[in-house]
């Protein structure tokens, strides 16, 4: 594709950028009003909406010399679906904003709303893009708000778990940090980047590597994890030991978790962050919902250890991006 046929942002109007990000979006199934005024109108079935939002910036949270725009798209759409859900709710609708640098071409801003788009199709099938806002910065920004629909139900939160309740997780554990590892070990980022060659990674690394730059978070689990009568769940995002503690606070609990049930790699499942799997607890009285599995029981509070593995206080390892940016932003 040419420069005249590929311009930069700097090089042609708002309106032809938001025109080339519309064109490639679908409307969403409980859009009343979508792009094109002043603010989208968005029905409301249930009489409540479930709200979140995420953004990503370029160094702490994506790599350019890492992501292409579809990859940024999909992921800033699934991170925060995965929220919706993890509330039991149904995504209905995103609001996506964009800080872009002056010349970055418009093909990739229409990479991302592909990504977005098709996030949404394989994700929540009739949510979509409903507006947002468009802006320059020297910094590559994406924030994703993301509108959810309880459908009369009430919303699962993370203060609602009780003693004797079963500890069940929907999705993979550990991946994306492996996925994060292999772009480390393969990539040379700076002035003059390297992208890695899939052709020379095991099948392993690749799906751990799609698992970080593409990740499938278990959107429909959400609801039906609520329907089946979840007492507490939450979106792991930072890895499971410090967004086990975080729900253990919320509900004065202790969880207990059983590395047995974590995989191959346990450690790696505790600290491994940006998994986006779905963590919840249920009644141990009744079957879990399908797609979850146990690992691990909700116990009375120890100030030591809110979170137990094996018996013993789990580190709290995981993603903080006020701790861990100066390690991963040489």
């Amino acid at each position: 594709m040419s420069p005249a046929d590929d311009p930069c942002i700097g090089d042609v109007s708002e309106g032809h950028i938001l025109r080339a990000i519309l064109a490639r979006t679908p409307a969403a199934e409980h859009a009343l009003l979508g792009p094109g005024d002043d603010a989208a109108v968005i029905a409301a079935p249930s009489g409540s909406v479930v709200v979140t939002t995420d953004t990503l910036v370029h160094g702490p949270d994506f790599r350019l010399a890492w992501s292409s725009a579809y990859d940024l798209g999909w992921k800033a759409a699934a991170v925060n679906l995965a929220d919706v859900a993890a509330m039991g709710a149904r995504p209905t609708a995103l609001l996506v904003a964009l800080a872009v640098p002056r010349d970055l071409r418009v093909s990739f801003v229409e990479g991302m709303a592909d990504g977005l788009r098709d996030a949404c199709a394989a994700l929540a099938p009739g949510c979509a893009v409903v507006g947002g806002d468009l802006t320059v910065s020297s910094v590559l920004t994406i924030a994703v708000t993301a509108m959810g629909d309880l459908e009369g139900r009430r919303p699962v939160t993370r203060a609602g778990a009780e003693v004797g309740d079963v500890v069940a997780v929907a999705g993979e554990l550990g991946q994306a940090a492996q996925g994060l590892a292999v772009l480390f070990g393969r990539f040379r980022d700076g002035d003059d980047p390297v992208p890695v060659d899939p052709a020379q990674l095991a099948a392993g690394e690749r799906l751990a590597l799609n698992a970080q730059l593409r990740p499938v978070p278990p959107i429909g689990l959400g609801p039906l994890a609520a329907i089946a009568g979840a007492t507490a769940m939450m979106d792991v995002s930072d890895g499971l030991a410090i967004d086990a503690g975080r729900l253990a606070a919320a509900s004065a609990v202790t969880i207990a978790l059983e590395s047995r049930a974590l995989g191959a790699d346990p450690a790696r499942a505790l600290a491994g962050g940006e998994d986006h799997a779905l963590l919840a607890t249920f009644p141990s009285d009744g079957p879990l919902p399908p797609g979850f599995r146990a690992i691990g029981v909700v116990q009375p509070p120890r100030e030591d250890a809110p979170v137990t593995c094996d018996g013993i206080a789990a580190d709290p390892a995981g993603w903080d991006p006020y701790r861990d940016w100066d390690a991963t932003a040489g």
